[in-house]
């Protein structure tokens, strides 16, 4: 599935990000990791699961009783996703005006601007 036709919800990339960090898991897994600071059944997050299944956001091995799902879609690709396509419909194309309101909310720390520094330096170079 090519990275423009995922459009993965809120609830379905807090599902992403427990199987990006994890590798795969069941559901019973991932719902433990949910459970932990937001308040949903096992029920939905089966549910959540199998809809992404279908629409191939992750994939799921069943040769098992116990169904192992992983992510379909890498973390780094559905991040440029998802921030180009804030750029364009919260900042106008503008990514310094991206840069400047998260710097602006969220004071980062000496290593966050060393890594900063290094990706503006690398820009410049190109």
């Amino acid at each position: 599935m090519a990275a423009k036709q995922i459009k993965p919800t809120e609830s379905e990339l807090e599902i992403l990000r427990v199987l990006w960090d994890k590798n795969q898991a069941t559901v019973r897994e991932v719902h433990e990791v949910l459970s932990e600071h937001k308040d949903s059944g096992y029920t939905t997050t089966l549910k959540l699961m199998q809809i992404m299944f279908e629409k191939g956001i992750v994939k799921r091995d069943d040769s098992s009783k116990t169904h192992i799902y992983k992510a379909n879609v890498s973390r780094e690709n559905t991040q440029q996703q998802l921030v180009g396509k804030m750029i364009h419909s919260l900042f106008g194309g503008s990514s310094t005006q991206l840069v400047m309101q998260a710097l602006g909310n969220h004071a980062p720390n000496k290593e966050e601007l060393d890594e900063i520094q290094k990706l503006i330096d690398n820009l410049k170079k190109q």
